[in-house]
């Protein structure tokens, strides 16, 4: 049974303090507003063709892509400035960070502003005459909130173009949502207050739950559910978070030290540390190469149980098992019963969605030792009884 609370959800929008600086589009903006301790000192602005946003970026640009973070704001709150010290130093290190909300804006927000910024940040990238034309880094995006944007950040972890979720603060609410962690396919990370954030045991409670062999690290500072967010330069939850984002969206080994392994980087710091499958390979491609075992090749077992049954739909998961030899991948056909299609797969790459549907390992699920096992799961439309599946393995 999930320890829920529904105070924090709405608690962040008091604990940060509203900027007091709005900068038009097209205005040059105050001085006050330029800072950030990386070295592209950042500032932000508005956009005609983003409405109720707020667009954080380095003042002048970077000759490199900009990878892109769309945020959302503890409160669901609609001032696009409620963590503007965090997400300025995250632009000043060479990257595009989008807030839910305009500048000082009012009212609350909804997670299809998250996907809002994702498309307009593909839109203008792709745009002759946008100054972010060819500018930005469209196949590395990252989606993130605090406390109740944490929530809105995992209604859109799914979109295909997300490479890593960030949840600061917070945790799904009820165990109706769980089929948003069973759905997660790229890495995540927590950054969480410690046993005085009211969101510490959601946060928990859904970092037991994740699928098997994704990608995972959590955090805990002990500060309590307002972070550091409006201290300078975001404080510690910034240079946190601008480490992960130079792991997971720039290829930056040395910035990934600090989450992996016994004697990472924060393992030796006031955080309090948990990793889940995490390596310094860098960040799994956007649309993983799924892996061809050669004929003949190592052999592996593949088990289908239906998770879960309702009319018109189910959730069923496949177990991977190498047999005496160990795997550097596996593929998994499925025969699905007629009528029955896969809606949305997690910890794989599928082809097809009905009939027979061939899926590969992702990029992090693919090594297994002898006798070790992986899962993956797909939510189908239809009635999941009667599948069969077959494994083989290279």
């Amino acid at each position: 049974m999930r320890r829920r609370s529904k105070i924090y959800a709405g608690l962040a929008a008091t604990l940060v303090p509203l900027a007091s600086v709005v900068v038009a589009l097209g205005a040059t903006p105050a001085g006050a507003a330029i800072g950030g301790s990386g070295p592209y000192p950042a500032d932000y602005e508005t956009s005609s063709s983003l409405p109720n946003h707020t667009i954080f970026r380095p003042q002048t640009l970077p000759s490199e892509r900009l990878p892109v973070l769309v945020w959302g704001n503890g409160g669901c709150s609609a001032n696009g400035l409620s963590q503007g010290n965090f997400l300025r130093e995250i632009a000043s290190h060479g990257f595009l960070a989008i807030a839910n909300g305009a500048p000082n804006g009012s009212g609350s927000t909804n997670a299809q502003m998250l996907t809002q910024s994702i498309d307009w940040a593909v839109a203008e990238n792709s745009r002759p005459g946008s100054r972010y034309y060819n500018r930005i880094d469209t196949t590395k995006i990252a989606v993130a909130g605090f406390s109740c944007g944490g929530l809105e950040a995992y209604a859109v972890s799914n979109d295909p173009r997300v490479t890593t979720t960030g949840i600061f603060s917070s945790g799904l609410l009820n165990d109706a949502d769980d089929y948003q962690l069973r759905r997660l396919t790229k890495p995540i990370a927590y950054f969480v207050g410690g046993p005085s954030d009211i969101a510490y045991p959601n946060a928990m409670d859904d970092w037991g739950k994740l699928p098997a062999g994704l990608p995972a690290f959590m955090g805990n500072l002990n500060v309590g559910h307002g972070g550091t967010y409006d201290q300078t330069n975001g404080g510690e939850f910034g240079r946190v978070a601008v480490l992960y984002l130079k792991w997971r969206l720039k290829g930056d080994v040395g910035a990934g030290a600090n989450f992996v392994g016994p004697d990472c980087g924060l393992c030796r710091s006031q955080w309090s540390v948990q990793q889940k499958n995490l390596t310094l390979d860098g960040p799994p491609p956007t649309t993983p190469p799924p892996t061809t075992p050669p004929p003949g090749g190592a052999s592996c077992t593949a088990v289908y149980a239906v998770q879960d049954q309702w009319n018109g739909g189910f959730v069923a998961n496949v177990t991977v098992t190498a047999g005496s030899t160990a795997l550097t991948g596996w593929r998994v056909t499925l025969t699905l019963p007629g009528g029955a299609a896969i809606s949305s797969l997690w910890n794989g790459v599928p082809s097809g969605t009905s009939g027979t549907v061939t899926v590969a390992n992702q990029s992090y699920n693919g090594r297994l030792g002898a006798g070790q096992s992986t899962t993956f799961g797909f939510q189908g439309t239809g009635t999941g009884g009667g599948a069969t599946a077959t494994c083989a393995g290279s």
